[in-house]
């Protein structure tokens, strides 16, 4: 429910009310998500540089935000950030699992969650109005590049990984996701990012650095639950 059904819904919702750029940059906020609720759920305080991250990341979303200007984009990222905490929350979940239950197999928790976790998001699918389907070769390679290749294939890429890098490493080239996403946005839909979004996305992408540069220093192992995210 946490991970298919809140993270992929909300963040389809985002994009439906808003832009994929920013969507992108506040869904990544994850690990800043993890790091806050692990103190209280988990019992891993946060300490050192970990808190020049948080104020970072609440700096970021701050200005992105921007509460005083509040526009009809303010929707979008609210869920784009809800997003974020359900897929914290879902790794949260997965840790405890795996600390309960050492040795249970990866790949069939992952199919098991995204079984179950997509059954409300078909039900959703068939309540809310929608026209008829127009099965174009564009729809058609979307849908097909969304199921093969941005989940199939990449969840079976990061699990790869994860099981052959440090923590740190990983988490760093998962900073690639939202670069992209934002470049992307920006050449092929004209999303052109306010000077005011450009800081927060660059004080929400410091905040991951230090984030992972942390991970790496510390030398962490990961926690073979964390292929959940």
């Amino acid at each position: 429910m946490l991970q298919t059904c809140g993270f992929t819904g909300m963040i389809i919702w985002a994009l439906v009310e808003g832009g994929a750029g920013k969507t992108a940059v506040l869904t990544y906020t994850m690990p800043f998500w993890v790091m806050v609720l692990a103190w209280p759920l988990l019992g891993e305080k946060i300490r050192g540089a970990q808190w020049f991250a948080v104020l970072s990341s609440v700096m970021g979303l701050v200005i992105i935000l921007d509460p005083l200007h509040l526009g009809t984009g303010w929707f979008s990222m609210l869920l784009a950030i809800l997003g974020g905490v359900f897929w914290a929350i879902s790794v949260i979940v997965a840790k405890k699992l795996h600390q309960r239950v050492p040795d249970m197999d990866l790949m069939s928790l992952t199919a098991w969650q995204m079984l179950f976790g997509s059954l409300p998001l078909v039900v959703v699918a068939f309540m809310v109005p929608a026209g008829p389907i127009n099965w174009t070769p564009n729809f058609i390679g979307a849908v097909l590049f969304n199921a093969v290749l941005c989940n199939a294939l990449a969840w079976l890429l990061w699990l790869y990984a994860l099981q052959h890098l440090p923590a740190g490493i990983a988490s760093m080239t998962s900073l690639l996701a939202p670069v992209i996403g934002v470049l992307a946005a920006w050449l092929q839909l004209g999303e052109t990012p306010t000077p005011g979004e450009i800081l927060g996305m660059l004080l929400i992408g410091l905040a991951l650095l230090i984030i992972s540069l942390h991970s790496m220093r510390a030398k962490e192992v990961v926690d073979p639950a964390m292929g959940q995210d």
